[in-house]
């Protein structure tokens, strides 16, 4: 009788994600200027890096150097240009918070100031364009005219709505007409109507560790302030940054709720900064942006996922103000070209740029 051997099972596929290295000599900042805080970045369709900053955090003996509130900088890291501030017929942000240039140019900003509820539109060349929302005026989370503190903006080209991640004052993502500003929709958590008061999160223990219950269960139903970041895939998935949370939201456009990741979730005070973790996610390059990248502010790494299964497979950084390391992150962008721009606070402040060195595989488990 024949016998035959059972053949070798086939070799799993090795587990891969993507490589980076820091540019230490981007950007190029004239020397007549220094930055304040570095709050936020985006890039345009030419792969220019637009750059806000705080120039109101600068030091008094600082402040005659400051540059002004939005840089350009080409790929190179060479400057460009830069304008901003209070003007006629807009209220500039009292703090400058989110950047965003989206698909047709318009740059828009927005601020976390305590009467920052609005957001303002710019061409590039910083000429006024449209005001959404008033100064001051905010009811709180049913108000669908202005926002309150509102951390970040993205543009869906597919559907030209303005989707903003809404934000220290409020507690959800509201969605605008791009170019009108008339209001759409909005939603909070989970795809739950968003609440102006929420519980106080259960006290971590004296002995620091966090009961299981804690760590495994879906969390709170309302995202925690702030609600940092927002960003729309090409296959029409909502991400959204709840870094008072510690954790990734996915929802579709309409804002029903798909799934969420936890992002650093034992992160506690005072062992662990402030305790928020994920500050801002971006995707990578390739058509079908494969991996989701997501800034963990306290812990100071950047963490590398698998986008469709939210799988963490890799992460880099550590706490520091040497290049490569992080000292506050606080929000973060990516080029055509797979590079990463990651900006800093507090006494950060600086933008940094991580160059794509390709996929390579992970060290075995």
């Amino acid at each position: 009788m024949d016998t035959q051997a059972a053949p070798a099972p086939a070799p799993k596929a090795a587990r891969e994600a993507p490589r980076f290295e820091v540019d230490p000599t981007w950007p190029k900042l004239p020397p007549r200027y220094i930055f304040g805080q570095v709050s936020s970045v985006s890039i345009d369709e030419q792969g220019h890096a637009w750059v806000l900053q705080r120039p109101s955090s600068l030091r008094a003996d600082q402040k005659d150097k400051a540059a002004p509130p939005v840089i350009e900088f080409d790929e190179q890291g060479n400057f460009v240009q830069a304008w901003g501030g209070p003007g006629q017929g807009f209220d500039w942000p009292e703090v400058e918070h989110g950047i965003y240039v989206d698909p047709k140019g318009s740059v828009w900003i927005g601020g976390n100031g305590p009467t920052d509820h609005h957001l303002v539109k710019f061409t590039k060349q910083g000429r006024f364009l449209m005001q959404l929302g008033k100064k001051g005026a905010s009811k709180g989370n049913a108000d669908t005219a202005n926002v309150k503190g509102a951390a970040d903006t993205f543009v869906n080209t597919a559907t030209n709505e303005l989707f903003v991640a809404d934000g220290y004052g409020n507690r959800r993502v509201i969605v605008f007409d791009a170019d009108t500003g008339a209001f759409k929709r909005m939603w909070g958590a989970f795809g739950n109507t968003p609440a102006d008061t929420v519980p106080e999160p259960p006290k971590v223990p004296e002995d620091r560790r966090i009961p299981a219950k804690e760590l495994t269960d879906r969390g709170p139903e309302q995202f925690i302030t702030p609600v940092h970041a927002t960003r729309v895939s090409k296959d029409n998935l909502v991400y959204v940054s709840d870094r008072g949370g510690k954790r990734v939201q996915v929802f579709t456009l309409d804002g029903k709720y798909v799934t969420q990741q936890f992002i650093d979730r034992y992160c506690e005070v005072p062992h662990c900064g402030n305790g928020q973790t994920v500050a801002s996610t971006a995707f990578s390059h390739d058509p079908e942006q494969r991996f989701l990248y997501v800034a963990s502010r306290s812990p100071a790494r950047l963490w590398i996922l698998d986008r469709k299964t939210l799988e963490p497979l890799d992460s880099f950084g550590r706490p520091g103000i040497m290049p490569g390391e992080f000292y506050v992150m606080h929000h973060m962008n990516v080029d055509s070209r797979g590079n990463l721009y990651v900006t800093e606070v507090q006494d950060g402040k600086r933008v940094q740029k991580f160059e794509f060195k390709g996929i390579g595989p992970l060290p075995r488990r």
